[in-house]
């Protein structure tokens, strides 16, 4: 009896982790990994003084960082970009943001 429990747990627990690793086309490691890459740009812009990040989404999927949101100047945008591309795990980064002035807002 107690084997057929340890069975039904299993089947339970396929079930239930199924969506994770099929819904997204990701594992669930590779989910964890894309979550860690996004905390490591996220905060490494956090820390920078020079990117206003919390204008700045990052989003991560197989180690491709997205950057997308506003920054003020050019310089901004490299710096982020930068931060982004030298970021462990980071595999490639694609830039969406757009340089709007604040003059322009």
């Amino acid at each position: 009896m107690k084997q057929l429990s340890s069975w039904k747990s299993l089947t339970l627990a396929l079930v239930l982790a199924a969506p994770l690793t099929v819904g997204c086309g990701k594992t669930i490691g590779e989910t964890i990994d894309d979550t860690t890459i996004t905390t490591r740009v996220k905060t490494a812009m956090l820390n920078d003084p020079q990117v206003g990040a919390m204008r700045i989404d990052v989003d991560t999927y197989k180690g491709v960082v997205t950057l997308s949101g506003r920054v003020k100047n050019q310089g901004e945008h490299d710096q982020a970009v930068g931060i982004a591309r030298k970021t462990s795990g980071v595999i490639e980064v694609k830039d969406a943001l757009q340089v709007i002035p604040e003059d322009q807002k």
